[in-house]
């Protein structure tokens, strides 16, 4: 009688759970319900580092994206933990930045504590009196971003598998993803601190594996195995299909040749070992004249009010997202030096617009093998277009 009834109850429950993400999602919930979830993932993290004396920056923006699902963004690897050190009679403390791999490093000299606190940045050494006594105290900043990097994704890890009913509109197909990779270059990071080599991590897992997961139909381990770790740092060896790439890339959003948005900036590019190359690129729509006009050069308009030019915005936008999968179909098949599972990756922060229900942001994403059997024939271009993915942000 028990397994009589065992089949209904099962159908049941899928009905009512399907029933429910048909529904449509409701956003402010689903903002509350990510706020709760941001403060969750940062107190899990920091959590990893209590018995440490680090410090750093923890600042967590998640945002949902229908059909994706909802993305944490952590800060980049520049703002990684800073070690404290401590020496000398003289109370000096040493603050390391975890990125300045060549000795980039904060002083602050206790004994001027009361005459005057000075701050000083020291590019290429610790200023301590015994210098053999700094090097025995040197820290391997490697090691700490290594060290780093694994509690992260370890925090990650517990988040998705513990904490992820806190997001409870997700829909099965839909997934919860923890990365500090965010749409913005990082080229001026080398400017300021030594620092050639960044990393990205990600972290992701399907509602519909989760659910499985909080039925028993997985163990921890089995779940464990179904989230997707990846754990990389840049390659700064220079490529040149990668830079040809970056170069066509900015020569086809100018001004003149764009028929959508453009850019005015150069196009940099992430080479991200055993992962693919990441391109970043900031378009504009319009150049404001005055207080009160626009010009979309582009369109070759001019003397536009604001509500013309935010329509013509609004408009140009499934165009300029068609011609973005297109433009990495057709010369993203030039690239040679991706191997077949790594990807080409475009992240894209769009032109302003309030209120015109375009994103902040977009990423679009293709394998390389993709690229590569559509340059060898095997794969249309319209087939090949059909498989770039694109992942918004938050609506403006």
């Amino acid at each position: 009688m028990k397994n009589q009834m065992k089949n209904p109850i099962s159908l049941l429950f899928i009905a009512l759970a399907v029933s429910v993400y048909a529904q449509k999602v409701d956003l402010a919930r689903m903002d509350r319900d990510i706020e709760v979830a941001e403060n969750a993932l940062q107190t899990l993290i920091k959590q990893q580092f209590v018995s440490q004396r680090m410090f750093f920056p923890l600042e967590i923006e998640g945002s949902y994206q229908e059909g994706f699902g909802v993305t944490f963004r952590l800060p980049p690897d520049y703002t990684t933990p800073m070690a404290i050190s401590f020496s000398g009679d003289n109370d000096n403390i040493v603050i390391l930045d975890g990125n300045a791999a060549g000795g980039g490093v904060w002083q602050y000299t206790g004994r001027e504590r009361h005459d005057r606190a000075r701050v000083e940045i020291q590019e290429d050494a610790i200023r301590l009196k015994e210098k053999a006594k700094a090097a025995n105290r040197r820290i391997n900043l490697d090691s700490m971003r290594n060290d780093y990097n694994l509690k992260v994704i370890e925090a990650a890890k517990n988040f998705i598998l513990d904490y992820n009913e806190l997001l409870s509109q997700l829909a099965p197909n839909e997934r919860i993803m923890i990365t500090n990779q965010g749409d913005q270059p990082r080229m001026w990071v080398n400017r300021y601190f030594s620092s050639p080599k960044r990393s990205h991590i990600s972290v992701d897992a399907l509602k519909s594996d989760l659910l499985q997961f909080k039925q028993g139909k997985l163990t921890r381990e089995q779940m464990l195995a179904k989230i997707a770790v990846v754990n990389t740092e840049s390659v700064d060896a220079p490529e040149p299909d990668l830079e040809l790439l970056s170069s066509i890339f900015n020569r086809l959003y100018r001004s003149d040749l764009s028929k959508t948005y453009f850019t005015d900036n150069s196009i940099y590019y992430e080479r991200l070992k055993n992962f693919g190359a990441v391109y970043y690129m900031k378009v504009y729509s319009s150049n404001q004249r005055d207080m009160f006009k626009y010009s979309m050069p582009t369109l070759k308009l001019d003397d536009l009010d604001q509500a013309t030019r935010d329509k013509k915005v609004k408009e140009l936008y499934p165009a300029f997202e068609k011609e973005l999968k297109e433009n990495m179909i057709e010369y993203g098949r030039t690239l040679k030096s991706l191997n077949d599972d790594e990807q080409l990756i475009v992240n894209v922060k769009l032109t302003r617009c309030d209120d015109c229900g375009i994103p902040y942001s977009i990423e679009a994403s293709v394998k390389a093998s993709v690229l590569k059997e559509h340059a060898s024939g095997k794969l249309s271009k319209e087939a090949a277009v059909s498989k770039v993915v694109i992942k918004k942000g938050p609506i403006q």
